[in-house]
């Protein structure tokens, strides 16, 4: 079977970018800015063209050289835009000050660097000494949409679409259905799994272009199913279960707790046609939100 290129189990897709967070809240000190030069960074992970991202043996130490490189830049500006300082101010106010949540002693050490200290000693933590490779140069600002989608794909969800009309599931049949899939995915049974998908089912992988997922839609029954299991891969910290997802029964995965992915699926029968999975961060924090 060809690999599905660029899924990721849930942990991974989410370690993956607390790591970017804590590298980039390192060097600048600031959960906001972090969250600002994480999201550049995947934007220009999604800007290189497909054929140069799969030439990309490390993409997660590619993502960390390109926050460390924006970071940088970062603090290099806030410099500029400060002036010069005396003696006493030069070295110890190279950044913004830590939010409290940082180490003392981390922090501390952090600002007795200048800003190029600093990012060598921060990428040398986080790339395990390759802070001094080059970074890759940044693509179009302005991202919005993970990829082209072609004719076909497009008219293969169409038809998704027109087939579950044509063979509506019962409520009951829906719910049975739903958990085979999540239960399938448990003990990763490949094969049971493509039992449950149409031949011509279609996965769609929502990341907003915050996390690094799938850029195009998945067609064919065994590849939606090796996408799944992988992002639904079993862990320790990673939980599945069925809920309700838009007025249907969905599968809502928690990686330490936190909402990590929200899987609707579309039925036609007694079939999966169509799978969609939000990933983006953004759309998720409502799922995140302590409940009154």
């Amino acid at each position: 079977m060809e690999p599905v290129v660029d899924t990721m189990p849930i942990g991974e897709l989410l370690d993956e970018r607390r790591h970017l967070l804590d590298v980039a809240h390192w060097m600048l000190g600031s959960g906001t800015v972090a969250e600002d030069v994480t999201d550049e960074a995947y934007r220009e992970w999604y800007a290189l063209p497909e054929h140069q991202r799969d030439r990309i043996g490390a993409p997660r130490a590619w993502l960390t050289r390109v926050v460390g490189s924006i970071s940088l830049a970062r603090l290099a500006l806030s410099d500029r835009d400060r002036g010069p300082q005396g003696p006493e101010g030069s070295r110890g106010a190279s950044g913004p000050a830590p939010e409290d949540d940082l180490d003392a002693l981390w922090a501390g050490a952090l600002d007795a660097l200048t800003p190029a200290e600093r990012a060598a000693l921060v990428l040398n933590e986080a790339l395990g000494g390759a802070a001094g490779e080059p970074v890759g140069t940044a693509g179009p600002a302005g991202w919005d949409r993970p990829g082209p989608v072609g004719t076909e794909t497009l008219d293969r969800a169409r038809h998704s679409l027109r087939a579950r009309a044509a063979r509506p599931t019962p409520p009951r049949v829906e719910d049975a259905l739903v958990d085979a899939v999540r239960q399938a995915c448990a003990d990763e049974d490949a094969d049971r799994l493509t039992t449950l998908l149409d031949p011509d089912a279609v996965a769609f992988y929502d990341g907003g272009g915050k996390v690094r997922t799938l850029t195009r839609p998945v067609v064919g029954g065994p590849r939606v199913a090796q996408s799944l299991l992988t992002l639904l891969a079993r862990h320790p910290r990673t939980t599945v279960h069925t809920r309700p997802v838009n007025g249907r029964t969905g599968l809502v995965a928690r990686y330490d707790g936190q909402v990590a992915a929200v899987v609707c699926l579309d039925l036609a029968g007694s079939r999966v046609v169509q799978v969609w999975a939000v990933l983006n961060p953004d759309k998720l924090r409502s799922w995140n939100r302590p409940r009154a």
